[in-house]
């Protein structure tokens, strides 16, 4: 499933001397094709995480639309747009999601739980077995690392097998073992079909993306690197 972004920009309001309105995206136009991985780097602050919002039916943007598979996600009701994300769409946000009431391997399902859908347990363990975290289904979170959680976060994402797959910083907290071991799994998502969007800081990435984006002052660009 394709996503394509035409002219998406993101302003907010805000008092300067110089003006009331900060443009954190400018006018954006960006396709991920199915099967690619597509890694956008660039300085905190830079716009990075409000295009992936946008992107992913998270964040309206100011201008221009996004469609996925042909639909216009901000065109749909809200009902409608959390039905499809949730479907089609795996995030990996950056900072802890998961809910401290429910155990790791409840977690990863959440995405089913939440729509009534069933999800066997050997499927959720498969994905905690990928990301190394199956000795831990019956923990909580507030029993794991930043790094445990950032991998409960990922396995999550990819509990659907999501045709699009979006990831903010996925490797913060993580060693280097386990910095590889995610990049290795997003390359696979990729090479599985999925569309993949990739935010990091993280050098190593642009040896398993198919091409590398840079984004600064809300402006998306191909990188030098």
């Amino acid at each position: 499933m394709e996503l394509k972004a035409e002219g998406v920009s993101r302003q907010y309001f805000r008092k300067s001397k110089l003006s009331n309105v900060f443009l954190a995206v400018k006018e954006t136009n960006l396709t991920l094709p199915a099967g690619q991985l597509t890694e956008i780097t660039g300085r905190s602050g830079s716009g990075k995480s409000t295009l992936l919002h946008m992107l992913a039916g998270l964040l309206a943007p100011t201008t221009g639309r996004v469609l996925l598979g042909g639909a216009d996600l901000y065109a749909l009701d809200d009902a409608e747009r959390s039905m499809l994300r949730n479907k089609s769409v795996g995030v990996i946000p950056q900072g802890q999601t998961a809910l401290r009431s429910l155990t790791v391997m409840e977690n990863v399902k959440l995405p089913c739980a939440m729509y009534g859908d069933a999800v066997s347990d050997d499927a959720a363990l498969e994905l905690l077995e990928r990301v190394g975290l199956a000795a831990l289904r019956d923990a909580y979170p507030n029993e794991l690392s930043g790094g445990e959680l950032r991998r409960l976060a990922i396995a999550r994402a990819l509990l659907r097998k999501p045709p699009l797959l979006l990831a903010d910083e996925p490797t913060s907290n993580l060693d280097d073992e386990n910095t590889r071991a995610v990049l290795r799994l997003l390359r696979q998502c990729a090479d599985e079909g999925a569309a993949v969007l990739l935010v990091t800081h993280e050098r190593e990435a642009a040896e398993y993306a198919d091409r590398v984006l840079r984004m600064s002052d809300g402006v998306l660009s191909t990188s030098t690197m």
